[in-house]
């Protein structure tokens, strides 16, 4: 089965803050690799507030290419046909709701910020799968985003009760 052109990008976010050995891995030329012989032609990274500032290249069959930050990441994540995203809430809800296949890396260096149990929850529920930095190569070439489920469009005070869940407030 052939990819579109607009499947054929990864597009990876770390949201307003710095997450280095994510964009560290991703950028590599292993990791590049990986994604070639995914099927996929294009990684379009949002690096945030990082020091790590990779190297924007192009070859035959696929490109690197990134951007700080910008008003909006929307068209980047319409464009994509993978998302790998920080667990922050905000990239995390923007990427289901507009219905993008996504695996949400968790930032182990960060301690008490509930992004493990946001991202378990949401994995349990079907709509993402996740990853840390050292098993997301495997998670790649392992996982069926044929079997992640739509998130619930437009129900905000779903997301909320939600949220309420995960952080043990209800």
């Amino acid at each position: 089965m052939k990819m579109s052109d607009r499947e054929k990008c990864v597009f990876v976010t770390v949201g307003t803050t710095s997450f280095d050995p994510l964009i560290g891995l991703v950028s590599s030329s292993s990791f590049c690799k990986l994604l070639e012989d995914l099927g996929y032609t294009r990684l379009l990274l949002q690096i945030g507030r990082g020091q790590y500032e990779p190297e924007a290249f192009v070859r035959p069959g696929f490109r690197l290419e990134y951007f700080r930050f910008k008003d909006t990441i929307a068209e980047d994540i319409q464009g994509a046909g993978l998302v790998i995203s920080h667990a922050g809430a905000g990239s995390c809800l923007e990427t289901l709701g507009a219905g993008k296949p996504l695996v949400v890396v968790i930032n182990e260096t960060l301690m008490n910020n509930h992004q493990l149990e946001l991202a378990n929850q949401l994995y349990k529920d079907g709509h993402l799968y996740y990853a840390t930095c050292s098993n997301l190569r495997h998670l790649l070439k392992d996982m069926d985003i044929s079997k992640l489920k739509t998130f619930p469009p437009g129900q905000p005070e779903k997301f909320a009760a939600f949220l309420d869940k995960v952080m043990g407030v209800s």
